[in-house]
């Protein structure tokens, strides 16, 4: 009985600690939510100085500027974000999203993110799967 008491608990605790949130999870988060909203500012107040974004896209380790003019504009396709896969190793996040379009299209990718010592993304490297690519992608 002692046996099964303790299996339950530390089964309890597991399940309890996978459902919180790393630092960087939450940073991611509140990265992608920026995008849902269409808040500017939520997506950049989580770069840290010195950001750079890379992509199949002829994005290559582009500044926060470049990433903004680019890039940001293909926030007004994005309707919902959802997270299926997050794994963390040393200072990276790895990311296997689904993007939900506003015309019901949907598209996955492969992020990393590389954070600086301070929780703040450093770096996004981005890997174009299934779908349209990239939200407002035409091809």
């Amino acid at each position: 009985m002692i046996r099964l008491i303790t299996c339950l608990l530390l089964i309890c605790f597991a399940a309890g600690s996978d459902a919180q949130n790393t630092e960087k999870e939450k940073v991611v988060k509140a990265y992608y939510s920026g995008f849902e909203k269409h808040d500017w500012n939520t997506v950049a107040a989580q770069f840290a100085d010195g950001f750079t974004f890379t992509s199949p896209n002829n994005d290559d380790h582009i500044s926060v500027e470049k990433f903004k003019a680019k890039c940001w504009g293909t926030n007004k396709f994005f309707k919902k974000v959802n997270y299926i896969k997050m794994s963390e190793s040393g200072t990276d996040l790895f990311l296997l999203v689904e993007i939900i379009t506003t015309e019901n299209k949907i598209a996955r990718n492969v992020d990393v993110f590389s954070f600086s010592n301070t929780e703040k993304i450093k770096s996004i490297e981005t890997f174009f799967g299934a779908g349209s690519k990239y939200p407002g992608n035409t091809e």
